[in-house]
């Protein structure tokens, strides 16, 4: 990575912001997932250790420019408090008189964490004032939010222009290990792609690099609809329709080979309990909907995972969140676990499936951010990161 990491500059002393990703799923006001906390530690653990003070900022949901109390940052302050054996203190609100009060007063190892920087519209406008005022809290800015980091958001991009910006461990650890898959993958490199709509622009560009692609998940019925397939109730993306013609068309005359679903589980409706059938991918009834691979395609899949040097997997392959629909996803987790492959499983919904699953250990590295990663991989120029100081 070109960029500038926390290794290039000296923390001793000063205060620095550091850009982080809280935004955790709650239930009930509880974090039931802390793993974008713990992936911070290294990056907070480094700078306190060196003699920062640090100010703490993220998101968290969509409250839309307003101040949602159940999207307040409170029960993350406390975890981070936990997890760093020291006090955080926690704001509430994120510029003002009474912030500026409070990070004056930060002594060397302490650390503050701001309130939720959306509760401010200026935030995702990228407003240029807004970054401003969150840059006279500190002297260095430091984005350690992978999740975000395309988005061209005031805390994630413009405060770069104020202060000496550089990226943290977290950062710098996504982007070296995506950038193996775009300049030196390890042959072969079998790219897995699910989830709801076809990713075309990723798909395009991964046609470029991969030996194998295997598409499932919810975007396969756009492909098996356009090779003029009765698809039932299932997901549809018209919009992508022409596009995904058009890869299999590059795929049967140069490659590389697409491998689409040739069975699926199919449901009537989406929900634990509702009638299920495994039927070829011909023979979808128009009344039903795939929900689902099915077993013979999970066998297919994970053969082509199994000879893999390295695997990239983005999306799950079938609405995992209901057990009945689980086990196409759980099949490619473990061909992915077992297969002795590098592998990066893409953030949002394959992360937690692969957590939930029980093989978030078993692979090489888990992005933290699902949008950010699959933007890196199409070949698209994060502007978090552009912002940064080169080396």
């Amino acid at each position: 990575m070109n960029k500038k990491t926390i290794r290039d500059i000296d923390p001793k002393g000063k205060r620095v912001f550091v850009r982080v990703d809280f935004n955790v799923p709650l239930r009930d006001g509880a974090i039931s997932d802390d793993t974008r906390i713990r992936a911070s530690l290294p990056t907070l653990k480094d700078l306190l250790g060196r003699g920062a003070a640090l100010v703490l900022a993220s998101h968290l949901g969509r409250p839309k420019g307003k101040r949602v109390p159940e999207m307040s940052l409170a029960p993350v302050a406390q975890r981070l408090s936990e997890l760093l054996g020291k006090p955080v203190k926690m704001l509430d609100d994120c510029i003002g008189p009474a912030v500026k009060e409070a990070v004056a007063a930060l002594q060397p190892g302490e650390v503050v964490l701001l309130e939720n920087l959306r509760f401010h519209p200026e935030e995702e406008a990228g407003d240029e004032g807004f970054a401003r005022e969150l840059a006279s809290l500190a002297d260095i800015y430091v984005n350690d939010a992978f999740g975000t980091a395309h988005r061209a958001h005031a805390s994630t991009a413009v405060m770069a222009k104020f202060l000496p910006a550089v990226a943290g461990l977290l950062v710098e650890k996504e982007i070296e290990m995506l950038s193996r898959v775009l300049h030196s993958p390890e042959r072969p490199l079998v790219a897995i792609l699910g989830g709801l709509k076809p990713k075309i622009g990723v798909i395009t560009n991964l046609m470029k690099l991969v030996d194998t692609l295997v598409i499932g998940g919810g975007m396969a019925y756009t492909f098996l609809k356009a090779q003029g397939k009765e698809i039932g109730r299932s997901v549809l993306d018209e919009k992508s329709l022409d596009l995904s013609k058009k890869i299999l068309d590059q795929s049967a005359q140069s490659g590389p080979p697409v491998l689409l679903p040739g069975d699926v589980v199919i449901t009537t409706e989406l929900k634990e309990g509702a009638p299920t059938r495994v039927v070829s991918v011909d023979e979808i009834p128009a009344d039903w909907m795939g929900a689902d691979i099915g077993p013979e395609t999970r066998r297919r899949f994970s053969e082509a995972i199994k000879d893999a040097k390295m695997v990239v997997w983005n999306g799950p392959m079938g609405v995992f969140e209901i057990p009945a629909f689980a086990e196409g996803t759980r099949a490619i987790a473990q061909a992915v676990a077992e297969s002795g492959a590098m592998s990066i499983v893409g953030g949002g919904d394959s992360a937690a499936a692969i957590e939930e699953l029980g093989f978030g250990d078993k692979v090489t590295h888990v992005c933290t951010g699902g949008g950010a990663s699959l933007e890196f991989l199409e070949g698209k120029e994060l502007p978090g990161i552009a912002a940064l100081e080169d080396k």
